[in-house]
């Protein structure tokens, strides 16, 4: 079958899917399957393809158009210009998530320069925010803790796959990972994106989430602040004097977790809104 025939049947087996785009997802995977970029993809249309090469794309077109996640087929999510391992177990990086990243980068040059920090990000899902932050920060002594074990192994191959030297990976119950290592007050940021979706709300999700992603990664318990109840006041035992605590949060809950915040006493909280206008970053400082 030649490249355009079969990127055409690739689209009509997509094109009813709500949440995509079937010409570039079809371009996309098959250009995976052959080794190719996009471009060979659209200038090579009168090339055949071997029959196993078409088998696994048809294969996999069904999967996609029964929701199942994209970027879990192409094994690959790009945040902040990063290439991620992505797979089944942790949840596909968001580019709302660089709102929060963004910030972090711009405060460690405005406050730390190059001076050695410890930063602390809790639940690490792929690596997308601990990884970043090392990736673009070498002054950066990053630790990162989760509940899971295919968080970590994802984590850990996307480690290798920057190459960074600056990162320590631990599984636990939030702080329960790093007990034991000495780390009382020796944080200058702790992160966090907790699962914050109200579990009556799993439901309502598009297809792609709330069958296929982690159920783990989006039960923010019945009001969406059990893991915001649990890291604030114990964040104050391991951030140094003066130390950031930052997270993301659902769109409707930054006065929420800001109040949390000032109960707690911290202080200087703020709320950032991402590239749609709506609240996606709070954070307070302690001390």
């Amino acid at each position: 079958m030649e490249i355009n025939h079969l990127l055409k049947k690739g689209v009509e087996m997509i094109k009813d899917r709500e949440y995509g785009n079937p010409v570039l997802e079809a371009a996309l995977l098959l250009g995976k399957l052959l080794n190719v970029d996009r471009t060979y993809i659209y200038t090579h249309g009168d090339t055949e393809v071997s029959q196993p090469i078409v088998d696994k794309f048809l294969e996999l077109m069904e999967k996609r158009r029964l929701g199942y996640p994209f970027q879990y087929i192409l094994k690959e999510k790009e945040f902040m210009g990063l290439e991620f391992y992505v797979d089944e177990g942790v949840l596909i990086p968001r580019s709302d998530t660089e709102t929060m990243v963004e910030y972090i980068l711009k405060y460690i040059d405005e406050k730390y320069k190059d001076e050695p920090i410890n930063f602390l990000d809790l639940g690490i899902g792929s690596g997308a925010i601990i990884l970043s932050i090392a990736y673009y920060k070498k002054n950066v002594n990053a630790y990162g803790v989760d509940f899971y074990d295919p968080p970590l192994k994802i984590a850990n191959i996307n480690k290798e796959r920057f190459k960074l030297s600056n990162v320590s990976l631990y599984k636990g119950d939030l702080f329960q990972g790093i007990e034991g290592l000495g780390l009382e007050g020796k944080f200058h940021i702790i992160a966090s994106n907790p699962p914050y979706i109200p579990n009556e709300e799993i439901k309502t999700l598009q297809t792609e989430v709330k069958d296929y992603e982690p159920m783990s990664a989006l039960d923010g318990g019945e009001d969406g602040l059990r893991f915001y109840k649990k890291i604030i006041p114990e964040s104050k035992k391991y951030l140094k004097d003066g130390g950031l605590l930052i997270f993301e949060i659902g769109y409707d809950q930054g006065k929420k977790v800001e109040d949390i915040l000032l109960k707690e006493g911290y202080k200087d909280t703020r709320i950032l809104k991402d590239l749609h206008g709506l609240d996606r970053v709070v954070m307070g400082v302690v001390g």
